[in-house]
């Protein structure tokens, strides 16, 4: 995982390199063809570097993008040429135009990459829900597999340590997930977004059908701070109640 992590953020490295680098590299290729461009076009040129970045890399990509175009625009294609400094009025607009276009270019990719980050997250739920529920109704896997299953299931969902299916509901973890999706502990809201999970103690999921309880998820966050959403914590109340369900039948036959 570490690994995996350190390759992400070279990766990012680079992209920000890029970033930083590639607009140099526009404006020095078009500096020998100036005299016969306007400026308004090679700005044009340029946002579309900082939408490559942007599209490419973290925030700070397109950020660097345009400040980048703004800094090689100035030197490389306005007068007095080779020096950081801009004479003429119309050229000080669009350097200004440059940077404020390429800033609010990189925002509008990082918001569109968030959305679609979060329709695919929303997607991997329902995914998650709807294959639960096909398990519990084909009824052809033993209620253990299915509650090993859940248990997968909400350790990658919630990005939790580990989660252990408990039968024994007469004791009462300290931390608990309730079933809105909000989260107590020691009877009081835990803001999960600002604090995350509890680290120190189990949190527990129940597991309900009918309004009987059929069991519990104990759920542990203890090597890290953990923010699910409360669309997660939802989806989890809803993966607890097929085993609830599975396990309702279970009895009955």
């Amino acid at each position: 995982m570490r690994r995996l992590l350190d390759r992400s953020q070279r990766g990012r490295g680079v992209v920000v390199l890029g970033a930083a680098v590639g607009p140099l590299a526009v404006c020095a290729a078009i500096a020998p063809f100036r005299e016969d461009l306007e400026n308004t076009n090679t700005a044009l040129v340029l946002v579309l570097v900082v939408v490559i970045a942007a599209a490419t890399g973290p925030r700070w990509a397109g950020i660097v993008a345009a400040l980048s175009s703004t800094v090689w625009f100035d030197f490389f294609l306005t007068q007095p040429y080779q020096h950081f400094t801009i004479t003429s009025q119309a050229d000080i607009e669009t350097a200004v135009l440059l940077t404020l276009v390429g800033i609010a270019v990189a925002e509008v990719a990082l918001w569109g990459r968030r959305q679609h980050a979060r329709a695919s997250r929303q997607r991997g739920y329902l995914n998650g829900v709807v294959q639960t529920a096909g398990l519990v109704a084909a009824g052809n896997s033993s209620t253990e597999a299915l509650v090993e299953h859940v248990a997968e299931q909400l350790v990658e969902l919630l990005d939790v340590d580990d989660c252990q299916f408990d039968s024994d509901t007469r004791e009462v973890a300290p931390a608990a997930v309730l079933r809105d999706g909000t989260v107590v502990r020691r009877g009081w809201d835990v803001d999960v977004l600002r604090f995350g999970l509890p680290t120190d103690s189990e949190i527990e999921l129940r597991v309900q059908h009918d309004g009987i309880t059929r069991g519990r998820f104990l759920l542990v966050a203890s090597t890290r701070s953990v923010r699910p959403s409360r669309a997660q914590l939802q989806v989890a109340v809803t993966l607890a109640d097929q085993v609830g369900a599975a396990l309702a039948t279970h009895e009955l036959s």
